[in-house]
């Protein structure tokens, strides 16, 4: 299935130097490229990026994981968009890349990172499962967001957790289903996203060095700043955050 633009989206329509320059430092930034070890859980965080389940199908597939599981319903992305709840997209796309149907599990109905995680928790939870491990799956950009959102929102006592995404660079990546300038209009989304949410509840402080959120700042001045955090709502739960 093929993504379309979100909903409210309008980004510039360029997007090349200094775009790229200033882009490519938040990339870094948002990026935690951290090593992965063999886990009890592949979770897989839904979005409009097949290419995350993918990985996650990779992972398994060379033996990463005991369980793999997508979260996922109709997020900002895809709601109106996707027929299908993200998880259930996910899904089918690693049992074509030769993950056994049985070995997979679906949450379809988080539509937030926050949810990705408590309904997870929920659901392992319910079927007596208690991994000693987590393994996230998700967009380049997101890894750090997705990493700060599990820390503040899984239940204690928390399993290790480590992060991974596609394993792509910046200039191959918007080879993907959305226009380059509208990725780029996402994830400064997300990095608006590490300052804020954690004075919501939503997620773990984490330091932003200087030269990140100067080059963050430059690329809103461009118009790149669309992908606005919603004001909260009156019930400010952290499965509410988007």
């Amino acid at each position: 299935m093929r993504a379309v633009s979100p909903i409210g989206a309008n980004p510039p329509i360029n997007a090349g130097p200094p775009v790229d320059t200033d882009a490519q430092v938040v990339w870094d930034y948002l990026c935690l490229h951290a090593p992965i070890q063999p886990s009890t859980v592949i979770l897989g965080l839904g979005s409009h990026e097949i290419r995350v389940a993918e990985r996650a199908a990779q992972l398994y597939l060379a033996g990463y994981g005991e369980h793999l599981l997508f979260s996922g319903g109709y997020g900002r992305g895809t709601r109106g968009r996707f027929t299908e709840p993200e998880a259930r997209v996910f899904a089918r796309r690693a049992i074509q890349l030769g993950v056994p149907a049985e070995q997979v599990l679906t949450e379809e109905a988080a539509t937030n990172t926050g949810a990705n995680i408590t309904l997870t928790a929920k659901l392992l939870a319910e079927r007596g499962m208690r991994p000693h491990s987590i393994l996230l799956v998700t967009k380049p950009y997101m890894e750090r967001r997705a990493w700060a959102t599990f820390k503040k929102q899984w239940p204690s006592p928390q399993p290790r957790v480590t992060v991974t995404s596609p394993q792509i660079d910046y200039d191959d990546y918007f080879a993907g289903a959305y226009p380059k300038s509208q990725e780029i209009w996402i994830m400064l989304g997300d990095m608006q996203r590490i300052r804020d949410y954690p004075k919501l509840g939503y997620q773990i402080e984490q330091e932003i060095p200087p030269e990140v959120w100067a080059a963050y700042e430059r690329l809103v001045r461009l118009g790149y700043g669309g992908r606005a955090i919603v004001p909260p709502p009156q019930d400010t739960s952290p499965a509410l955050a988007v």
